[in-house]
């Protein structure tokens, strides 16, 4: 690698951190004669970031060059910073030649827009298909779609993609014209209606023809940054809640707001991204796409954002004693599903195992049950603890609560006596 791609590799990859909405899931492909790398549908974990993040895609932009000036964005046009750009032909030969070193197993590709939406389109399509045609790379292939490009485009790049995405990044629609007048969700969400159509058609055609070729078979996802604007937790998922009764839409990603630009008035003066806040966020998402909770259980009018000390489950659960306890050995599986420390499939192996015997509080720690969370809102065999209702929601707060900072504290003792 000569030191010019160097340069251009450090400020693309650099550049490209800011946008999480990417994971090497949800589709399969295996090689082919001649060909190079596969993709595999549990996706790939090489290393992870300080926040926790799984890196496992080679994720680059194509220019950092930008005809618009987002608030957020630290390529927005009127940022004073060093400029350059890959052409087709020299990212898709570093992808590969990362490939065959072992380095990544996939791509995320994404770009500032230069000169307009069409022309950046066209040029990140010629790396795919460069990759798909050219070097014959079978590995997972995650592609932006540039709100504003012809469908056309969007159409070829969905026959090369494994999945496409394209970020809401506000969350509503009068705060995006605030931070970033040139945008709008129209331009936004029509490209995704047309992938969405595109999916649809391209399933039917499969159901008919095994060889029909597949579009954006890993579906569709989007970014929404958090902090930068005062949009209630309540609206965020909300919209998110939206987004997934559309059959083509798999994830929704909650960036934590990093302050960039700090001299622009029109964002918060914050020292650090709020990433408890966009911690609750996923769980809360979590919740809705995994335990069958509605946006409106987890957030309502009254409790417009989530509480920051304990995860949305726990928040639901003390909200609404009326449902508890429940009893493991009796409870449909919804219902068990809904008890803090229970997960899917700690709750699955709860209703296999009472067909045999009814379950003590020993039985569920041995299945994963988290005890510590579960024992106030449970009724089992053998269980002396309390519930919520013979002590009170706030006392169950407060225990739980005090749990988790001294675990923290613990955790932070831990790593001083050892010098981490």
């Amino acid at each position: 690698m000569n030191e010019k791609t160097l340069e251009k590799l450090s400020i693309l990859a650099d550049a490209a951190k800011y946008d999480v909405s990417c994971a090497s899931s949800g589709t399969t492909r295996n090689n082919v004669k001649g060909g190079v790398g596969t993709a595999k549908g549990w996706g790939i974990c090489h290393s992870f970031t300080p926040d926790g993040r799984c890196i496992s895609l080679f994720k680059i932009l194509l220019t950092n060059h930008c005809i618009y000036d987002c608030a957020y964005c630290s390529n927005r046009r009127s940022n004073d910073v060093k400029r350059t750009a890959f052409t087709a032909a020299e990212l898709a030969e570093l992808t590969i030649e990362f490939y065959r070193r072992n380095y990544i197993e996939g791509l995320f590709l994404s770009s500032g827009v230069m000169r307009n939406p069409d022309y950046t389109m066209e040029q990140m399509l010629r790396v795919v298909k460069l990759l798909r045609e050219v070097h014959r790379f079978n590995g997972y292939i995650h592609m932006k779609s540039i709100p504003g490009a012809s469908n056309e485009l969007v159409a070829q790049a969905g026959r090369y993609a494994d999945r496409m995405s394209v970020n809401l990044e506000i969350p509503t629609e009068e705060n995006l014209k605030l931070l970033a007048p040139e945008k709008n969700f129209a331009d936004m969400f029509a490209p995704m209606r047309f992938i969405q159509q595109g999916m649809l058609e391209s399933a039917e055609d499969r159901k008919k023809f095994r060889s029909a070729p597949r579009f954006v078979p890993a579906g569709q996802s989007t970014q929404v940054i958090i902090g930068a604007t005062p949009d209630s937790d309540k609206q965020i998922l909300t919209l998110a809640s939206s987004l997934y009764k559309r059959p083509s839409f798999k994830r929704v990603y909650y960036s934590g707001y990093i302050p960039v630009n700090k001299n622009d008035n029109r964002l918060p003066m914050i020292a650090a991204p709020p990433l408890v806040r966009e911690n609750r966020l996923y769980q809360a998402d979590w919740l809705m796409r995994f335990y069958d909770f509605k946006a409106s259980e987890i957030v309502d009018d009254a409790h417009p954002d989530l509480d920051l000390d304990i995860d949305p489950k726990m928040g639901w659960a003390l909200r609404h004693p009326e449902f508890f306890p429940v009893d493991v050995n009796e409870a449909p599986y919804e219902m068990i599903l809904r008890v803090p420390g229970i997960g899917v499939k700690s709750a699955k192996m709860i209703v296999v195992s009472r067909r045999y015997g009814r379950l003590s509080s020993t039985q569920l720690k041995k299945i994963g049950v988290v005890m510590k969370r579960a024992q106030y809102f449970i009724a089992c065999r053998e269980l002396p603890m309390q519930t919520v209702n013979e002590l009170t929601p706030q006392y169950v707060r407060r225990q739980v609560t005090q749990k988790q900072k001294k675990q923290v504290a613990d955790m932070l003792q831990y790593s001083i006596d050892w010098g981490e």
